[in-house]
């Protein structure tokens, strides 16, 4: 295996979005969850991934829309996201290493603890509008 390097460049981020939706798609906890909502539109789901992590890694504004309304209705709980953190973590850490890996695990962090509570949220009240 070749030494790792930071995350650099768009394929940097096209290679640690697709090993890391691999993983989800095939995997017995998320699998399902993923695979039932996205249904054919993986293509799609992946280039959305590229252009998010493109912005928030790469400072190249591509990425535009909510990302947390399309989870909002979501049957996860908190085993579900400690769950994608861990393969997320695991495929960062395979790759990569360095200030921007370290970056996208504990952006991933936040937004796993950010959606979860979210979900929680809106959950136990259910009157209350998405927005």
């Amino acid at each position: 295996m070749k030494p790792k390097k930071d995350i650099e460049n768009i394929d940097d981020i096209k290679l640690m979005v697709d090993e890391f939706y691999s993983k989800i798609q095939h995997d017995d906890i998320l699998g399902t969850i993923f695979n039932s909502v996205i249904q054919d539109r993986w293509p799609a789901h992946l280039e959305k991934m590229y252009r998010f992590w493109q912005t928030v890694l790469l400072e190249e504004h591509t990425y535009n829309g909510s990302p947390f309304l399309p989870h909002a209705k979501l049957p996860v709980s908190i085993e579900h996201f400690n769950h994608w953190i861990k393969l997320f973590t695991e495929t960062v850490d395979t790759y990569f290493e360095g200030e921007k890996a370290e970056r996208a695990k504990w952006q991933g962090q936040r937004m796993a603890d950010m959606f979860l509570s979210k979900i929680e949220y809106y959950k136990n009240n259910p009157s209350i509008p998405l927005l």
